[in-house]
């Protein structure tokens, strides 16, 4: 049995991701040809360039299970996407649709992740950790990730992730 550092030697240096913030209010200014600001896609852009992976893609859509699924499966046709974020609908209200969207595509779950992402998000907001969803998969060879959108969140995500997706991806590969 290989271990996981033998896994992380083995494991692709070239990882290609794409971004997709969910967001009605910022889609609406997008569509009404505003200025509008995406402070937690350019956290997770920056953070995933800083580690010299690709960013392939990057969307802002709006919530709703149809913008949602209608994203995900073209990504997870594209050959070039090894990695897709949602950043936002994660939450509890009756708008926050992602996980409804994402999750029957999921062909399996890393609930490590989510563990991982609300154990760190108790730690800097308190108990409110709990309302986040946030969770991670796979779909067609492919590490699906949703967070919340809060600049924060991205953060927290990219912490978590940024130095493992290699590693997620030659195993999500094999």
């Amino acid at each position: 049995m290989m271990s996981h550092e033998h896994h992380r030697k083995k494991a692709p240096k070239k990882v290609n991701v794409a971004i997709v913030t969910v967001s009605t209010s910022r889609y609406e200014q997008k569509m009404r040809g505003e200025n509008y600001t995406d402070e937690s896609g350019d956290i997770l852009m920056n953070g995933i360039l800083a580690k010299g992976y690709e960013v392939v893609y990057r969307d802002l859509i709006g919530d709703g299970i149809g913008q949602v699924r209608s994203a995900l499966l073209a990504l997870l046709n594209r050959s070039d996407v090894d990695v897709i974020v949602f950043c936002g609908g994660t939450g509890i209200t009756k708008s926050d649709l992602t996980i409804e969207a994402v999750e029957p595509y999921l062909e399996k779950r890393l609930d490590g992740f989510a563990e991982i992402f609300r154990m760190i998000s108790y730690q800097k907001v308190g108990s409110a950790a709990m309302l986040s969803r946030a969770m991670a998969g796979v779909a067609r060879e492919k590490l699906v990730v949703c967070i919340p959108g809060s600049p924060d969140a991205a953060r927290t995500a990219i912490e978590i992730l940024a130095d493992e997706l290699p590693h997620i991806i030659y195993m999500v590969k094999s």
